[in-house]
């Protein structure tokens, strides 16, 4: 990733993106299975797919990741589907291509359970054995399994990663056009900003809010868990915090199609993130803005032949005091 090609970005997140950014063919499977079986039991992949009312996408994705991930190749240990209330045939579409799929509902039943992507998320871990947990959104279409180990792939090979997302295009495709990279509306509007402004460690990451990414079961079960759509926020922020930018990388898996959301479920969405990135700031008494604390920068990415591309701008907020403090608006007057 040419990150030394923009001087906006900083020090620490150009070095980052250099060492940290990789592309999913970096790591043929070969070299994955080897790094598997070296490792033994730290080595077990689970892969996780929330699931709500996704028939017409899950099955593609389960046989392609049982078929090639574990039958031809065993990389994966255990393909979990976790439903959460569908009212469509997703959880028998899911068991009929191979996956086990267990209700959101049946497990911890102790905890009643709320609603949202991030409660899934968090019971999964309860339901899974993998060292490794790779969490793949289940409204993906024309999947490529090479997403998996993708992703999984620096886990499996360098012990000091702990968590890795993947990166992709977006492509925005509605009413018949495709803006190539018109998706990840929210990403862009909302949670780009506030972590290139109060977390700029972060700035690198190419696709914050991406539901495709892995970590280690290790680091997982000492995070909270937003409930709802923060979640992907969430972890990546309290992981920063709890492990360090060094054990965060990211993986560029090509592109990535999926169901988009109209403006007012991206209304919401947003408000979410917004909320889960306050309750953050405010934990670590990071929530007053000040020079110390906020970085007036925004970093954004472009694709170019040679990957992703970041490029700095500044972030305005300058203020003019109200004219009635002005002399010469007095005198007019």
């Amino acid at each position: 990733m040419p990150a030394e090609h923009d001087l906006g970005v900083l020090p620490e997140v150009a070095d980052w993106l250099r060492r940290r950014s990789w592309t999913a063919a970096d790591r043929p499977l070969e070299q994955l299975l080897a790094a598997k079986r070296a490792a033994g039991a730290a080595g077990t992949v689970s892969v996780v797919l929330p699931a709500l009312d996704e028939e017409p996408t899950v099955g593609e994705i389960v046989s392609a990741i049982r078929t090639e991930l574990m039958e031809k190749a065993p990389l994966v240990d255990e393909l979990v589907v976790v439903d959460s209330g569908s009212v469509d045939r997703t959880a028998e579409t899911a068991a009929a291509a191979g996956a086990r799929v267990v209700h959101r509902d049946a497990i911890l039943p102790r905890i009643p359970a709320e609603t949202g992507k991030g409660e899934v998320l968090w019971r999964s871990l309860l339901v899974t054995s993998g060292e490794i947990v790779c969490f793949v959104d289940a409204d993906l279409r024309e999947f490529d399994p090479a997403l998996v180990p993708g992703i999984v792939g620096p886990l499996l090979t360098d012990p000091a990663i702990q968590l890795v997302k993947a990166m992709y295009d977006r492509p925005l495709e509605t009413d018949g056009a495709v803006v190539p990279a018109g998706g990840g509306r929210v990403t862009e509007l909302v949670a780009r900003p506030l972590l290139n402004l109060h977390w700029p460690q972060l700035a690198g990451f190419v696709q914050p809010l991406g539901g495709e990414y892995a970590a280690r079961r290790s680091l997982l079960e000492r995070l909270p868990f937003p409930t709802g759509y923060g979640v992907e926020l969430g972890l990546l922020v309290d992981a920063l915090d709890e492990v360090g930018l060094d054990a965060l990388a990211q993986v560029d898996v090509g592109v990535r199609h999926h169901r988009h959301q109209d403006g007012q479920a991206l209304g919401r969405m947003a408000a979410t993130i917004y909320r889960t990135a306050l309750e953050r700031l405010d934990r670590t008494h990071r929530l007053k803005a000040s020079t110390d604390l906020v970085r007036p920068q925004l970093t954004q990415f472009t694709r170019t032949p040679a990957g992703f591309a970041p490029h700095t701008h500044p972030v305005g907020a300058t203020e003019r005091p109200p004219v009635t403090s002005l002399p010469e608006y007095r005198s007019n007057r």
